[in-house]
Parts: structure tokens; C-alpha cells; sequence
């Protein structure tokens, strides 16, 4: 059984690759692993940090534990180059933990893509900052960031 071709396809244009990048981030701001896992192949792999996983059900394991350590988690992406079936990324997202200490977190992400669109790699370079509550600059409600909220360059990060 193959899934679904998952659009915008490869090979990207700008247009095509700034969708893909707004979805992947309005997937990870869903917070649903099983949902988010969909988006890549039944083998892929990621490199997340120091973690590595295989699979979409290394994938789901990952992020389910991702989410329960990083509270009222909000994601922002951003298209930093393409070409052919790969997209780089920049990003940073904001969270915090069970004692209530705050993090915005930046990072690089590297993608490729098969023919059907889905993510077959992965690899991010991820740093955390310590922030006051009071220094945090997203506030939309859980889920999808709205469209008006501003996106990564125009906050200055």
C-alpha cells in the first residue's frame, strides 16, 4: 500500500515550497503526532538534535514526547532556500516546561522529499534560549498560527 501524494510536489518552485513549509508548520502546531507522522515516508529518517529515528512510529514516539515536555508549544517556519525535492528551513518556537520556565528555540532544518511529496529526510540543528514569560513574542491561540501574525523576519528574529 502507498499513501497518498502529499502536495505541493516536487520539484519545488518558490511558491510551491513556502506552501510546504506553511503546512509542516501548521502540522507541528497541531500537536498531534499521528497527524504529523502522515506528512513523511514509512521510512524516513530524521536527525533531531542528538536523536535519531526510523519510521513514522520512531517518529510518533519522538514527538509525543516532545509535546508532553514542551507546554503551549508555538511553531514558526520559514523558507530559507529549495531546489529540486529539497527545502531548508529556518525556525524558532517558543514553549514551556513543567516548572514553568520559558524557551524560544531556533534551528535549521534540512528536507527531502520523495516523488509523492512526502519527507523522507530530516535533519535539525536545534538551540535553546531561556526567556521570560514576559519576553515571549507569540501569543495566538493553540493551532495554527493565524495569518496576520507576523512570521520569523518580521518579528526580528
Amino acid at each position: 500500500m502507498t499513501d497518498a501524494p502529499r502536495p505541493p510536489l516536487p520539484p519545488f518552485t518558490r511558491e510551491t515550497a513556502i506552501q510546504k513549509v506553511r503546512l509542516a508548520e501548521d502540522g507541528w502546531n497541531s500537536r498531534d503526532p499521528e497527524k504529523v507522522a502522515l506528512a513523511y515516508t514509512v521510512d524516513s529518517r530524521w536527525r533531531n538534535r542528538a536523536e535519531f529515528a526510523t519510521g513514522r512510529d520512531e517518529i510518533i514516539a519522538f514527538l509525543t514526547r516532545k509535546w508532553a515536555r514542551e507546554l503551549d508549544y508555538r511553531l514558526i517556519k520559514e523558507l530559507w532556500a529549495f531546489d529540486g525535492n529539497r527545502i531548508a528551513v529556518r525556525f524558532a518556537y517558543e514553549c514551556h516546561d513543567g516548572s514553568g520556565n520559558w524557551f524560544r528555540s531556533y534551528g535549521n532544518e534540512n528536507w527531502e522529499f520523495d516523488e509523492s511529496g512526502l519527507m523522507s529526510r530530516r535533519h535539525a540543528s536545534i538551540n535553546d534560549l531561556p526567556i521570560k514569560e514576559s519576553e515571549r513574542l507569540y501569543h495566538w491561540p493553540l493551532g495554527r498560527r493565524p495569518d496576520d501574525h507576523p512570521g520569523l523576519s518580521d518579528l526580528g528574529l
